[in-house]
């Protein structure tokens, strides 16, 4: 049994995880709006960060976790090849929609994972999950103002990335399931999926540069010799990526799944706060209130899991 220490050092450690997981969207925001860096460029270095940190870390840390069954090689790449996707998806939400709104819309993944999971696995929908479906529908529309037909000509684009950000967080969400059902090393498959999904992003740049006929190297090295730059590139990859999955990780050891999950939830809040005071960026009541269904929906999700002791991870947790 915990003790009460150690589910207080559980708290504080999740809450770490969620404040550094919190600036991903200013980060970005900040990288797009200040060196006007394209999205698929920042996304691929952004993952390949990641790879090459985790790297480092096992090479001093962990090398036995560098070791994947033959088996599991074909997984990693489609896991790998979901994240490009998703990555690439949050890069341009963020980009089109602002920090605090892309980070709210994130955050419809869980509804979209349950309405997966009744495909997939055959998951009844009904009581909770029906209602917390509703409320991240229409918390949803609210956030993005698609409400409003005239939304739709204004930044139809941005709409679009903000749910397929959620829809492509809950199909990785569904397949860190399955990494988990195959008892493949929660470390071990991060290191190999953000491997495979830099090698992807490389070829989605390299496919992009093709068909517009630009010079591919210049946009991969588009902040040339800005130190500030890529100081922050490759901060947003180790710190709140690599760091923030690592403190989550750890909090493990002392909560519950559900409690560390609802501390999460608190991700949206505060990447609002920092993007208010950093980037003049605003919500709008209705899109607070938007906000705010989408969290109850979520936090309803948690409660229907504790009770059944299902567990399902939301954006919050890796985005």
């Amino acid at each position: 049994m915990k003790s009460k220490a150690s589910f207080s050092n559980g708290y504080m450690i999740a809450l770490t995880a969620t404040v550094l997981w919190s600036f991903t969207g200013i980060l970005i925001s900040y990288l797009s709006k200040t060196f006007g860096l394209p999205a698929l460029v920042l996304a691929f270095w952004r993952d390949l960060s990641v790879s090459l940190g985790l790297v480092a870390a096992f090479l001093v840390i962990s090398p036995a976790r560098f070791r994947l069954a033959r088996e599991f090689w074909g997984f990693t790449v489609i896991y790998g090849l979901t994240l490009a996707v998703f990555n690439s998806l949050w890069t341009l939400s963020v980009e089109y929609n602002g920090a605090s709104v892309a980070t709210v819309l994130a955050f419809s993944s869980p509804a979209f994972t349950a309405i997966l999971s009744r495909w997939v696995f055959k998951e009844k929908i009904y009581g909770a999950k029906l209602i917390s479906i509703f409320l991240s529908i229409a918390g949803t529309v609210l956030v993005s103002g698609a409400y409003n037909p005239a939304v739709w000509q204004i930044n139809p684009l941005g709409i679009g990335f903000g749910l397929s950000t959620g829809l492509f967080f809950a199909i990785y969400n569904l397949l860190g399931k399955s990494a988990s059902d195959k008892a493949i090393d929660s470390w071990t498959a991060l290191l190999y999926t953000f491997a495979s999904a830099t090698v992807f992003l490389f070829l989605f740049n390299v496919g992009i540069h093709a068909i517009a006929g630009t010079n591919l190297w210049t946009n991969l090295f588009w902040l040339k010799n800005s130190t500030l730059g890529w100081s922050v590139l490759i901060f947003l990859g180790v710190v709140p990526t690599v760091g923030g999955f690592g403190l989550y990780t750890l909090s493990l050891r002392s909560l519950p799944p559900t409690v560390a999950n609802l501390i999460a939830t608190l991700e949206p809040i505060l990447t609002a706060i920092w993007a208010y005071f950093l980037l003049n960026e605003m919500l709008e009541p209705i899109q607070m209130l938007g906000g705010a269904l989408i969290f109850a929906g979520v936090i309803l999700l948690r409660l229907k899991e504790r009770q059944t002791g299902e567990f399902m991870s939301d954006a919050g947790d890796q985005a």
